[in-house]
């Protein structure tokens, strides 16, 4: 009894290590298909007006908002166009990037 608890402690233990481990981005990723943005927010996520800054946001609220761009939750025929031919994986990479910066 105690060693098939123990097991399941463990797995469910390690699945969840690896889906925390898959949900984040990977930066040098997202620092390359950065380049696509910093004609609107600037080489470093700045901002440059009347597009806001986009550096330091929190990844969960940052990925949100291209997913609402996707979607056409949110309306921007510019970030609309950006938003649709990117993954869950390129947003998550975006997100980690500009978080990353300071």
């Amino acid at each position: 009894m105690k060693k098939s608890l123990f097991l399941t402690v463990g797995v469910i233990g390690l699945l969840t290590f690896a889906n925390i481990a898959m949900a984040g981005g990977d930066i040098a990723a997202g620092k390359e298909k950065a380049a696509s943005c910093a004609g609107c927010h600037g080489a470093h996520g700045e901002g440059m007006p009347p597009n806001p800054p986009i550096v330091g946001l929190d990844d969960a609220y940052f990925v949100k908002q291209l997913e609402d761009f996707k979607s056409g939750a949110r309306e921007s025929s510019m970030m609309g166009m950006f938003a649709k031919p990117l993954s869950s994986q390129d947003m998550a990479n975006l997100a980690a990037y500009y978080s990353s910066l300071k």
